[in-house]
């Protein structure tokens, strides 16, 4: 069982999630953060130092659960083939299970800063790694044909052209019971 300060900090990350999900970082206050926790916004700094810190834990969070769920698939067995089926798969299951992935990656990238590395190129820098080690070493079976692609080209596609299908779905089928993004 998770100590109350665990359980607190949790709560804060999943309602911060939430919150940045729906309205983006500039729009996102602690303030509202606190409120949906039901704690006072001074407890959230006991936990997070600012706002960006929060922000990165939520992405840390949201990046680390995908990383962990993604990599034991494509480092594992099989041909390379296989695998990326399976690795988009586990990737498709992953934002359909946690929706705010694909809002929060079309938030970042509509929104970019200007003057400083966005913070979701620090969260997915972890998945451009180890694309580009599985295309290194390609697969298992000697056979298989290695590929030369840029990680980070062949990340952005699958992620793109997934979070746009998973975003639009409910407006090219209308009429089905999909929860919008």
């Amino acid at each position: 069982m998770l100590a109350r300060s665990e359980r607190t900090r949790a709560s804060i990350l999943a309602a911060a999630e939430t919150l940045f999900a729906e309205r983006g970082f500039a729009e996102t206050r602690l303030e509202d953060v606190a409120a949906a926790v039901g704690i006072r916004r001074a407890s959230i700094v006991y936990y997070f130092a600012d706002k960006p810190a929060l922000y990165d834990a939520v992405l840390a969070d949201v990046f680390g659960g995908l990383l962990a769920r993604i990599e034991p698939v494509l480092k594992g067995a099989g041909a390379l083939a296989e695998r990326a089926i399976t690795a988009v798969s586990t990737w498709i299951d992953y934002v359909a299970e946690r929706p705010s992935t694909a809002r929060i990656l079309l938030r970042e990238v509509a929104d970019g800063r200007a003057g400083r590395e966005p913070p979701l190129v620090r969260h997915t820098r972890a998945f451009h790694e180890l694309i580009e080690h599985v295309l290194e070493t390609g697969g298992n079976d000697a056979s298989e044909v290695q590929l030369q692609v840029d990680a980070v080209h062949l990340a952005s596609l699958v992620t793109g052209s997934t979070v746009f299908f998973i975003a639009a779905l409910p407006a090219l089928l209308p009429g089905e019971d999909f929860e919008p993004l």
